[in-house]
């Protein structure tokens, strides 16, 4: 494995040059001929969000954000509510881990989280300049 601290002097360099690093979560075997390990790509960003020192983290999805037992978006949850949403088996399935990722990220400093529609055209657009947002906002 890579230092993080290798891995974290790259990817600020290559933003300081004005790249945008493109990271594919996925993880090498031991073996040659292994055709590697898929790595949970939200858990991956959580991670790099917080090395970085990020402001904040978008998860695009496939899905308006969190919603609630009756399809209706929830715009913005704390750790508390996700506790309690999970518990009663509001959120589950593939939101738990996407969830858990930012939660992660807020721990390490990262200020908030969001998760909205990556379907929906200027969806970050429309996440950040808009008064409302279109998807989930996760702080502490």
């Amino acid at each position: 494995m890579r230092s993080p601290k290798l891995i974290k002097k790259v990817l600020k360099h290559l933003i300081r040059e004005k790249f945008i690093p493109v990271i594919a979560p996925i993880a090498a075997g031991d073996d040659i001929d292994h055709p590697g390990y898929n790595i949970n790509a939200d858990l991956a960003a959580s991670k790099i969000a917080v090395a970085l020192q990020a402001k904040k983290i978008i998860f695009l999805t496939d899905t308006p954000g969190v919603l609630d037992k009756e399809g209706n978006l929830i715009s913005s949850l704390d750790k508390t509510k996700i506790k309690a949403l999970k518990k009663d088996g509001t959120i589950s399935g593939g939101m738990i881990p996407k969830l858990d990722a930012c939660l992660e990220t807020i721990r390490g400093g990262v200020e908030c989280a969001h998760i909205i529609d990556g379907r929906i055209e200027h969806s970050i657009l429309l996440e950040l300049f808009t008064k409302d947002g279109i998807g989930t906002i996760i702080k502490e």
